[in-house]
C-alpha cells in the first residue's frame, strides 16, 4: 500500500530570545553532537501551531482541552435550552459522569452539593466543539424525554466528529482508553545547528516618581537569561493516519494545508514583549515520502561553524549546505528519494537547498503540497 507521508525541514533564526523556558526560567537546552544547543520543546511549538488554527480554521474545525470541561458542556447545553439553563450545569455533570470522562470523586462531591458547574475530568481532556455539541445534545434530549442516558453511546459520541487538531496531535483519555485517537503529526525538538552559550540581560527600571524625594538609582534591578540561534525544525505529517481520523479527504486536504503554513509562520510566544524576536524561517524544505518519515538533524552533528565552508561568512549558509548534502546523501545510500519536493528560501544564503525541490513562494508551495494530497487521496484537485 502506498503511503503518503509530508517531512517538513525548516531552518530558523532566531536574534537573542527566550521562547521556551525550563523551570528556572533560562532558555531550553539539549546537548547534540557533544556540544550545548538551544531547543524548544516540541509541545511547545505545537501549541503555538493550535493558537494559529484558530486564525485558518472554523470553530467547529478546533477542538478544546481543559480539565473544565464541565463549564463547556453546561454552556452549550444552555444555547441549546435557555429553559434548561439553571439545570445545564447538574445536566453536564451527568452526562460527563456517565460517560466516564469526569472525575468520580468531584462529580459525586458536586451532584451532592448541587454545585456541579465546575465539574472536573481528572485530566486534561480533549474534545472537538462538535463532541461537546453532541454531548450536551444527548444531555438536553434525555432531559425532554426522560430517557436513560446510556454511556455506550455517549462514548461513541465522544469519538465521532474529530477536530483537526485531535486528528493531528492525538488523544489520550486515560478512563476511556477506546477515546484515544493516534496522532498524525509528530514534532521534533528544534534544536540550533551550532553551540550555543547563555546570556544574561542585566536590566534596571527607574521608579517614575523617585523624583519627588530625589532617590537616585534604580527602583527595581533584575536578569535576563537568552540566547541567539539558527535552528533546524522537523515535523511529519502521516497523510493516510490523518485522512482515517477526519474521514474526509477535502477536510484531510485543508487541514494539511494549514498545518504547512502555521508550522512554518508560527513562534512561541516566551518572552516576545522583551525580545521582539518574530522572526521568519530562513528556508523550508517539504519532501514527500512513501515509506516512512526521515528526520534529517543528522547534518547537524558535527555543529556548524562560521566560515566552515570556504571563505563564506554565516551560519545559515553553512547550514543550508550541510542540509542540502546530507538529504541527497541519505537518500542515495538508502535508495529512498522523496516522491515530490518543495523549497520556499530567503534570498542566496539558502540557495544550497533549491535543486532539491520546486522553488515556490510559501503560499504556492501550501498550495501545491495540497494539490498533490487531494491526487493521493482520489480526489480531484
Amino acid at each position: 500500500m502506498t503511503r503518503t507521508i509530508l517531512d517538513v525541514h525548516i531552518l530558523h533564526t532566531l536574534p537573542p530570545s527566550n521562547v521556551n523556558r525550563d523551570d528556572s526560567g533560562s532558555p531550553k537546552t539539549a546537548t547534540y553532537g557533544g556540544v550545548r544547543r538551544a531547543r524548544v520543546s516540541s509541545q511547545s511549538w505545537k501549541r503555538a501551531v493550535r493558537l494559529a488554527f484558530a486564525d485558518h480554521l472554523d470553530d467547529a474545525q478546533l477542538g478544546e482541552r481543559t480539565k473544565r470541561v464541565g463549564e463547556a458542556v453546561a454552556a452549550r447545553i444552555a444555547d441549546l435550552d435557555p429553559e434548561l439553563k439553571d439545570k445545564a450545569s447538574a445536566l453536564a455533570a451527568e452526562v460527563l459522569k456517565v460517560a466516564g470522562l469526569a472525575k468520580k470523586e468531584a462529580a459525586a462531591k458536586k451532584e451532592a452539593a448541587k454545585q456541579s458547574a465546575d465539574v472536573e475530568s481528572g485530566y486534561l481532556l480533549f474534545l472537538s466543539h462538535r463532541q461537546q455539541e453532541n454531548l450536551a445534545r444527548a444531555a438536553v434530549e434525555a432531559e425532554r424525554t426522560g430517557a436513560k442516558l446510556d454511556a455506550k453511546h455517549l462514548q461513541k459520541l465522544a469519538d465521532t466528529d474529530h477536530s483537526v487538531d485531535i486528528a493531528m496531535f492525538g488523544r489520550m483519555v486515560a478512563d476511556v482508553p477506546d477515546l484515544n485517537v493516534d496522532a498524525a503529526v509528530q514534532v521534533a525538538h528544534a534544536l540550533s545547528v551550532h553551540a550555543v552559550d547563555n546570556e544574561f540581560d542585566y536590566y534596571t527600571a527607574v521608579d517614575d516618581r523617585k523624583h519627588d524625594n530625589q532617590e537616585t538609582g534604580a527602583g527595581m534591578i533584575g536578569t535576563i537569561e537568552f540566547n541567539s540561534s539558527t535552528l533546524y525544525r522537523y515535523a511529519t505529517v502521516d497523510v493516510d493516519r490523518l485522512h482515517d481520523t477526519l474521514g474526509d479527504p477535502a477536510a484531510t486536504r485543508q487541514a494539511v494545508e494549514t498545518f504547512l503554513y502555521t508550522f512554518t509562520t508560527s513562534m512561541p510566544s516566551g518572552k516576545r514583549n522583551t525580545f521582539a524576536n518574530g522572526t521568519r524561517p530562513d528556508a523550508v524544505m517539504v519532501r514527500l515520502r512513501d515509506t516512512q518519515s526521515v528526520n534529517l538533524v543528522g547534518a547537524f552533528e558535527e555543529p556548524v561553524r562560521e566560515r566552515q565552508f570556504g571563505d563564506r561568512n554565516g551560519v545559515v549558509t553553512a547550514a543550508a549546505e550541510k542540509l542540502a548534502q546530507h538529504t541527497t546523501e541519505v537518500e542515495q545510500a538508502y535508495g529512498d528519494p522523496a516522491v515530490a519536493a518543495w523549497v520556499t528560501h530567503v534570498g542566496s544564503r539558502t540557495a544550497a537547498l533549491a535543486p532539491l525541490g520546486e522553488v515556490l513562494p510559501l503560499p504556492e508551495l501550501v498550495d501545491a503540497v495540497g494539490t498533490v494530497v487531494a491526487d493521493r487521496l482520489g480526489t480531484p484537485a
